[in-house]
């Protein structure tokens, strides 16, 4: 499924619950957000974003525990989970987007290039998937956005709709 697509789904359905989307965003730099706002309606469902690149930003505007980041770096598990819950808390969303990864061309932190994690907090929780992508970092990127608009629209379709 192309990102497009992927997008305009996840649109949709958000839509006819009437719930909201916010995202936090690190290695794709606002390409979740750019591909959400292509699809027709989705002022009605799109709250905002973060764009948190440096490590730092993670913590001071999308709420990840410094702690963590210090711990661990920004290409975690657990940073995909609270940045996730980042966007949904401060941006006042049903559910919060997160991608955090290495998009190369070179290793970061001592994690390869085309580990990414993506995250979707939602009223029942918070998922989170680890994707070991290959290709430049245009492909990475595309993949990775691709891959958490699929995570949003599994965890649609398993939580029940708001009444």
């Amino acid at each position: 499924m192309d990102m497009a697509v992927a997008a305009a789904a996840a649109v949709h359905v958000l839509v006819d619950r009437h719930e909201t989307l916010a995202t936090a965003e690190s290695l794709t730099g606002g390409l979740v957000a750019a591909t959400i706002v292509d699809i027709p309606g989705v002022s009605a469902v799109y709250r905002g974003g973060l764009v948190v690149y440096a490590t730092e930003l993670k913590a001071s505007l999308a709420g990840v525990p410094m702690k963590l980041l210090e711990e661990r770096g920004p290409v975690d598990r657990d940073v995909a989970a609270a940045l996730a819950s980042g966007a949904r808390e401060r941006c006042g969303a049903d559910w919060g987007l997160s991608t955090t990864g290495v998009a190369g061309p070179e290793p970061q932190d001592g994690k390869p290039v085309g580990l990414v994690y993506v995250a979707v907090a939602g009223p029942t929780g918070v998922e989170v998937r680890e994707l070991r992508l290959t290709g430049g970092r245009a492909a990475i990127r595309t993949e990775s956005v691709t891959a958490v608009l699929q995570l949003l629209a599994d965890a649609l379709r398993a939580a029940p709709a708001r009444v």
